[in-house]
């Protein structure tokens, strides 16, 4: 059959490969539109003057040599770094925690999980001014709580030592819901009969946990510590809809996405701010490549 009619396989293959194509199209052009031509764009930005509605007019590497000497991009970087220092660890073991007693059997998992995931489907905007209001010094529900047992209630927002940590409850408190979902499929991926040959050889709760569920469960820990990182380092919308710019702790929670938005759309210079998303993106590929080459070290892959 193959020798006989050659003809035939090879244009059954070639229409095969068209209508795979054909399915994927709109979600390629999606990806296009979306992701990378916004990218080629900021890029071309970057090495021009673009102020306003004005053409691009190109000047180089002028950006860039603004961006090395500007000291807010430092200051915006330092922050956004305090802020991934923060959120990123303690929100990946609260999210496996969560994760691991939720994979148990336990009455109303399936509320628990919802519950726990909610705060994913919720829109930023509301969880921030919600939170805004539980931070209000005045009135918010914290600092009531804080009352009863006679603790006087900071001014978690106004205060250049407490707002990055008020920033910093809010993201890990929206991350865990998603990071829940991905470690609990890594946990079913387990294998039982691990666990039961543990129980036979005496091993307790921790040594499984420690001996079973991370070695096998690092390549899903891998996956959400990268994408973590990621999302850490684009933080804006809580820090946008919960601060001032006139408040005295806004220089110290400021991070380096608002600062792009606060010169592309409130200072019309769409040059500089697209050099400032490139810096973002070259940092975000850096510290990818790293935890690339770090993952040898602790990442267990089944063979």
């Amino acid at each position: 059959m193959n020798s006989k009619y050659p003809h035939l396989l090879k244009n059954r293959k070639i229409t095969t490969w068209f209508y795979g194509y054909l399915f994927i199209a709109p979600t390629m052009l999606g990806v296009f539109i979306l992701n990378l031509w916004p990218i080629i764009q900021s890029i071309y930005y970057s090495f021009n003057e673009v102020k306003g509605f004005n053409s691009p007019k190109f000047i180089g590497l002028d950006n860039y040599a603004r961006l090395i000497h500007d000291t807010e991009v430092y200051r915006a970087l330092l922050n956004t770094l305090l802020y991934c220092i923060l959120t990123v660890p303690l929100g990946i073991i609260v999210s496996l925690v969560v994760a691991v007693f939720l994979n148990t059997k336990i009455k109303g998992k399936g509320i628990f999980r919802s519950l726990y995931f909610l705060p994913v489907v919720s829109a930023p905007a509301a969880v921030a001014l919600v939170w805004r209001w539980l931070y209000n010094q005045q009135y918010g529900l914290i600092n009531q709580l804080l009352e009863i047992f006679g603790i006087p209630g900071p001014d978690w927002l106004g205060s250049r030592e407490l707002a990055v940590i008020a920033v910093a409850i809010v993201g890990i408190w929206s991350m865990v819901g998603y990071n829940m979902i991905i470690l609990i499929a890594g946990l079913q991926n387990i294998p039982r009969s691990l666990y039961e040959a543990a129980d036979i050889d005496g091993a307790g709760a921790f040594a499984k946990f420690y001996k079973i569920t991370i070695p096998l469960l690092s390549p899903t820990l891998f996956f959400v510590t990268v994408i973590t990182v990621i999302s850490s380092f684009q933080v804006f919308d809580h820090i946008f809809m919960m601060l001032k710019p006139e408040s005295p702790s806004f220089k110290y929670t400021e991070s380096i996405v608002y600062l792009f938005y606060r010169y592309t759309f409130q200072n019309y210079n769409k040059g500089y701010g697209s050099a400032i998303v490139v810096l973002i993106l070259v940092i975000i590929l850096i510290l990818t490549l790293i935890q690339l080459k770090l993952q040898k070290k602790w990442v267990h892959y089944n063979d």
